[in-house]
């Protein structure tokens, strides 16, 4: 389907008098900055409603006049809504307040990058049948306006490729284990208390966020329709600070990277994951909570964009400026074709990075090149830092382009001896 023929819906007239009426879902760490953006003088919007599951315990400390608060999605429409902001997250009930409110002919601004990578281009038509218009900026990089500038500023080049750092959370805690030695854990309390982390850190430290947000820029830039659940994400809970150590002997960091590209088949190759990038990218110098998406033209070359992305205020800007777009009859650019996939690859040949903790004992390395050999993968080099004893003693080992699927089978392979303290510990390096 054209993803393009969903997007341009109707828009609010730019001559309209009276403030764009908005109900707000969702008053958590977002949804209050946002509600304070909406609140500000000005003439364009008005919020009218904000329906939440706790609204009279929310509601207190709230200073602002003439809005309601309910519990009921129904209730907070039926206050003549122009525009619904969707901020509860999940898929559900997110994803049927979302189609509830485009059924009614209302505008939708979302943030949330699960119901859009699960169900945006149906969401889109309905949008698109109903004359409104379905906006996701803050869905993918936080107060990045990626979305709208590859819908308008790169619609006229055909993109190839799509990379960057699209979670605050795992890049705050990887800087953190990078400039302090941090261990993990402690990190991630650390980004717990800031804000930057969820109670329930899984989506963020497995990969499950970041994967959603690569599937919108892959339908959005790339024109591939995927599933999110069909992008290969593997987590960074098991990055110590012992691979930063290694990293930085080979002239690299470690970040939480998500990359897609496609080919001229239209084949989609995708995956998240933590990788080793030298410190010459400008992805090795992305640090704290920032954000930054990279994509690549066939004629315009490599651009890149770059901000906070994690946070209520970055995130809350994108969302109240899509708002205002809609306030302001601006209507989207609308993006290329989106071609739907069920089969995404992961297999990109490249250089590896492979940490082993073991029970040290003679032959370990000669066991480890005999499987490697037999996978026809090559080793470059062999690390070791000293000071480790010897019941868990941690090496690694560099190797040479290979395909990301022969890497795999060997380390299945290798995993079976007994020498191992921990599984080991693979990540790509990047070019």
């Amino acid at each position: 389907m054209s993803v393009a023929s969903t997007l341009p819906a109707g828009a609010a007239s730019s001559s309209r008098q009276t403030p764009v009426r908005v109900v707000l879902a969702g008053f958590g760490t977002v949804g209050r900055s946002v509600a304070a953006l909406l609140t500000q003088p000005g003439d364009e919007v008005s919020l009218v409603a904000v329906v939440d599951r706790r609204a009279a315990l929310k509601q207190e400390g709230w200073d602002g006049a003439g809005v309601r608060w309910t519990e009921s999605l129904d209730e907070a429409l039926d206050a003549g809504a122009d525009v619904f902001v969707e901020l509860i997250g999940g898929l559900n009930p997110a994803e049927q307040w979302i189609r509830a409110a485009l059924e009614r002919g209302i505008s939708v601004v979302t943030a949330n990058k699960q119901v859009i990578a699960h169900a945006g281009p149906a969401l889109f038509a309905l949008a698109a049948s109903r004359g409104c218009q379905l906006r996701f900026e803050g869905a993918v990089a936080g107060g990045v306006p990626v979305i709208r500038a590859i819908e308008s500023g790169l619609a006229g080049d055909t993109l190839t490729e799509v990379a960057g750092i699209l979670n605050g959370t795992c890049n705050y805690i990887l800087t953190r284990m990078e400039q302090d030695g941090a261990d993990f854990g402690d990190a991630l309390k650390e980004a717990q208390k800031l804000g930057y982390a969820e109670a329930d850190p899984s989506m963020d430290v497995n990969g499950g966020d970041a994967r959603a947000k690569l599937a919108i820029l892959a339908m959005v830039a790339l024109g591939v329709q995927a599933p999110a659940h069909a992008i290969l994400a593997e987590p960074i809970t098991d990055v110590s600070p012992i691979d930063f150590q290694y990293a930085r002997r080979l002239g690299c960091t470690i970040r939480q990277i998500s990359r897609a590209s496609r080919d001229e088949a239209g084949t989609l190759t995708a995956a998240v994951g933590p990788a080793l990038v030298p410190f010459a990218s400008a992805l090795a110098r992305v640090n704290g909570s920032e954000n930054l998406v990279k994509v690549k033209g066939r004629f315009g070359g490599e651009t890149s964009f770059g901000g906070r992305g994690a946070g209520g205020d970055p995130t809350a800007v994108a969302v109240v400026s899509d708002v205002l777009a809609i306030a302001r009859g601006v209507r989207p650019a609308g993006v290329r074709t989106a071609v739907e996939v069920d089969r995404v690859s992961s297999d990109a040949s490249v250089p590896y990075y492979v940490r082993f903790t073991v029970r040290d004992r003679p032959g370990i390395i000669a066991a480890l090149a005999t499987v490697f050999a037999k996978h026809a993968i090559n080793i470059d080099a062999i690390l070791q830092e000293q000071g480790f004893p010897d019941s868990a003693r941690p090496f690694m080992v560099s190797l040479d382009e290979a395909p990301s699927q022969t890497v795999r089978a060997a380390l299945t392979e290798i995993t079976a001896f007994d020498f191992h303290v921990a599984p080991p510990l693979a990540m790509p390096v990047l070019a």
